[in-house]
């Protein structure tokens, strides 16, 4: 699991990509699987976060038949995970097929690029 310094518990989240990149980081850890999108962020009551985070979770040839899913995180406001739902699975072809039909894709278009290890 992604670990958080003090000074960055002690700060909170903080900005709207600081939230992005600690919900991705934690999906990453938590699923091994590489985050590719963030498809909803919003604010929560509380001060927290609620993030959708798309990852690739089985790699194929050709790449339309990639599975992806969706997981949904509830972060608080020091950044802590309160709660890490997975909302769907699919291949990209049939995400594809969506976004073609109603004319968009239904994401808020985040494409993250990931840690530099």
């Amino acid at each position: 699991m992604t670990k958080r310094s003090r000074a960055q518990r002690d700060r909170g989240v903080g900005s709207m990509h600081e939230t992005v990149e600690l919900a991705a980081d934690y999906v990453a850890d938590l699923t091994d699987c590489k985050p590719i999108r963030v498809t909803a962020l919003e604010p929560t009551d509380e001060g927290g976060w609620i993030v959708e985070v798309e990852v690739v979770t089985d790699r194929r040839i050709p790449s339309s038949a990639d599975m992806l899913t969706l997981y949904k995180i509830e972060l608080d406001a020091d950044g802590e995970v309160l709660a890490h739902h997975r909302i769907g699975r699919y291949s990209r072809y049939q995400r594809l097929s969506s976004a073609a039909v109603n004319g968009h894709a239904d994401d808020v278009g985040f494409e993250y690029a990931g840690r530099a290890d």
